[in-house]
């Protein structure tokens, strides 16, 4: 019988604590460059904990890093690119609500002259994201 309400306290506390996961881990993020023959792009990313730095990326190539997840499901890491047409764009490359079901541990991004594509885990498929802005 105590092993039931214990049981019963701990599915209520696990309802009550639903942001928090136990994450085991990392997750792997790529950001490769499709913008054309020649076009290099800037890529600055950061979360809230980790500047990774300014980085250029020739066409066809890709930065990529790996991170953990925190236990409260907040992690953000964010980029801002940069290329000739386009000036500097922010957009966020994992955003745990958004991104632990859809890429779970491997987070890949292409990005192109129309915008910027992400894929899809569960279903092996780019999904367009971004477009990029009107100048």
């Amino acid at each position: 019988m105590e092993a039931v309400i214990l049981l019963v306290m701990m599915m209520m506390m696990m309802s009550l604590w639903g942001p928090l996961v136990v994450v085991s881990g990392k997750v792997e993020a790529s950001i490769k460059n499709r913008l054309g023959s020649g076009k290099n792009m800037t890529v600055h990313c950061q979360s809230k904990d980790d500047d990774l730095g300014l980085r250029t990326v020739p066409y066809d190539d890709a930065f990529s890093w790996e991170f953990g997840v925190n236990a409260g499901g907040t992690t953000l890491f964010y980029c801002v690119l940069g290329w000739e047409s386009v000036g500097n764009y922010q957009f966020d490359a994992y955003s745990f609500g958004r991104d632990r079901v859809r890429c779970e541990t491997r987070c890949e991004w292409l990005i192109s002259v129309e915008g910027i594509y992400g894929l899809n885990g569960e279903t092996g498929l780019l999904e367009y994201f971004y477009h990029w802005p009107i100048q």
